[in-house]
């Protein structure tokens, strides 16, 4: 019975791509946007699509959403100790955003090491 709905459903839509029903479709020729919710239990995937389509996001998003802030601030500053301070910011929403993580150490979003950067700018310079 389902191979033969299978084959029937095939059928019209061969025969409408030949009839070209499906052309000028909005979005035709452009990637789909696929949405990976696998990270997300099942039963909750409706109540978080419901959020995001109000505007709402995940904890979890959120803080990498402020974690990517944060590395875009530190990115376009120029003075020393601001970097620094915005470095610090940055390692600290990166350290909580792993502890809150129940995951390997291996997925964990990795800090920034400012000083270790500042520290051989500095032997170039001086070389």
């Amino acid at each position: 019975m389902f191979w033969a709905l299978h084959i029937l459903a095939e059928e019209r839509i061969q025969e409408a791509v030949r009839e070209g029903e499906f052309d000028n479709l909005p979005g035709a020729g452009k990637p789909l946007k696929l949405e990976d919710e696998s990270h997300i239990p099942q039963e909750l995937r409706m109540s978080y699509k419901i959020l995001k389509n109000s505007g709402c996001l995940p904890p979890e998003l959120e803080e990498r959403k402020e974690i990517q802030q944060a590395k875009d601030l530190l990115a376009s500053l120029t003075e020393e100790q601001e970097r620094y301070r915005q470095m610090e910011k940055l390692n600290l929403l990166i350290m909580k955003a792993n502890m809150r993580r129940k995951r390997p150490i291996a997925l964990e979003e990795q800090q920034v090491y400012f000083e270790k950067a500042v520290s051989k700018v500095s032997v170039v310079k001086k070389g």
